[in-house]
């Protein structure tokens, strides 16, 4: 390799290399063998438990899977099916092992937090959401999707611009269908100042206290009971 190279060309075969190792780093296929834990747990849950169609499935990250349904929502037939750190694309990668055998009648999405954490924009978490609608109702056809907005949080507060984005994106995508709900959590866990409420989450700044949950089931809870 010549390395007699001009300033200036040093600097465009810089720029390409870097460029090059940026695509490549885009290109990385998702880790969705980091999830198989969980899923085959639910799967054993199944087969201990049975499969009752026509319940309540949440599924999504970490909020819901720390969510205690059962407590919350003692009298109606609700199913968690939340695992940590997942994003939207993990719940549509897993649907037909998680979601779709249980033929819920509504099911409540709440992910987008990681992705954009995790460098996402706001339209690609949008487009995400929209794939994972088609794959439920590739095979359900009338079961409502309802999403929970993305929420505010002390810890990802500086991304509070890019999430209010995606969060419109959703919303107008479930606008313009009958079959999707879009429950906002973004306006009730802000305080007066217009930042996150710190009541209503742990010491990590991310995960919700008890006070959060109740903001979450109120927001829910009238998309529930819709026929």
């Amino acid at each position: 390799m010549n390395l007699n190279l001009c300033p200036r060309s040093f600097v465009l075969v810089l720029f390409t290399l870097i460029t090059i190792s940026s695509h490549a780093e885009e290109k990385k296929e998702h880790n969705f063998e980091r999830w198989e834990k969980s899923i085959s747990q639910f799967e054993k849950q199944d087969q201990e438990q049975g499969i009752k169609p026509g319940g309540i499935l949440f599924v999504g990250s970490s909020s819901i899977r720390m969510w205690d349904l059962d407590k919350y929502f003692p009298d109606q037939p609700v199913i968690n099916r939340g695992f940590g750190g997942s994003e939207i694309v993990d719940s549509t990668h897993f649907a037909d092992r998680i979601i779709i055998k249980h033929k819920p009648k509504v099911i409540f999405l709440y992910a987008g937090d990681n992705d954009l954490a995790r460098k996402k924009t706001a339209a690609e978490v949008a487009a995400d959401f929209k794939k994972f609608v088609a794959k439920i109702h590739k095979s359900l056809p009338k079961t409502r999707i309802v999403f929970i907005a993305i929420k505010p949080s002390l810890s990802r507060w500086k991304l509070a611009d890019t999430i209010q984005k995606a969060n419109q994106l959703i919303a107008a995508q479930c606008a313009n269908n009958e079959l999707l709900e879009f429950a906002d959590v973004w306006d009730p866990m802000l305080g007066e100042d217009g930042k996150p409420r710190p009541e209503l989450f742990k010491s990590d700044g991310l995960h919700m206290e008890h006070a959060g949950y109740l903001v979450w089931k109120k927001a829910v809870q009238p998309y529930m009971n819709q026929k």
